[in-house]
């Protein structure tokens, strides 16, 4: 079967629900050296590299290894905390949506590092649905810069326009737009996701079908990257 267009997930946000456990995990790992987090951190916590939170949590005199050494503790921290509770919070929806899109050309692209993307993929059976797995890792700029996305798309073989990108982030949203693709929104994290050309709850969402099903019969573009 031959499928006009392409789609590319973020994982944090959109595969699985996991802000309140990130959150819990900072909190848990800044109390390690008596710190706090600041008030509505939670908020300000998706989309973002790990660098940036760890200055903001930290302050600016660290050096670039003692950033990259907290940002790995805690991620260490995070997947530990995450292996006994994964699939509940998984977002309502999600393994059947991508399991009745096998065959299409799918991609995973996220701001996380790839360790934090396997733990979530390998465990949940989703992984094998992917053509192509990007982390925090493989680029030189993160989120809200579209390297991500333009690669990702390079990847799979198509234009950027032939992807429908699924977002729960500021960040990711203008990534993607600047990248030129189609937006879904999730609002798992935000009630409204300026750029995003359809914005759902879950992939439950009966409008989320139609949606694509529209996109797809009035996609013309050239499939190649």
């Amino acid at each position: 079967m031959r499928y006009p267009l392409a789609f590319i997930f973020d994982v944090d946000g959109v595969i699985i629900d996991s802000k309140a456990l990130h959150t819990a995990t900072w909190e848990e790992y800044v109390r390690r050296f008596a710190r706090t987090l600041p008030a509505g951190f939670g908020s300000q916590l998706f989309g973002r590299h790990n660098r940036d939170i760890v200055r903001d949590l930290f302050g600016p005199g660290l050096s670039l290894e003692e950033i990259d050494y907290h940002g790995a503790a805690k991620e260490a921290l995070y997947r530990e905390r995450l292996k006994p509770v994964l699939l509940q919070h998984l977002v309502p929806g999600v393994v059947e949506f991508l399991r009745g899109q096998a065959g299409r050309p799918m991609a995973v692209a996220s701001n996380a590092e790839r360790a934090n993307v396997e733990a979530v993929l390998g465990p949940s059976g989703l992984g094998g649905l992917f053509r192509v797995v990007l982390g925090a890792n493989e680029v030189a700029r993160p989120k809200p810069h579209p390297e991500i996305y333009l690669r990702a798309a390079e990847l799979l073989g198509v234009a950027p326009s032939a992807c429908v990108v699924f977002e729960d982030s500021y960040a990711g949203v203008e990534a993607a737009r600047a990248a030129g693709a189609r937006i879904v929104g999730l609002q798992t994290t935000h009630e409204r996701l300026p750029g995003a050309d359809l914005l759902i709850q879950d992939f439950r969402a009966p409008e989320l079908g139609l949606w694509l099903a529209a996109q797809e019969s009035g996609y013309t573009g050239n499939q190649k990257a």
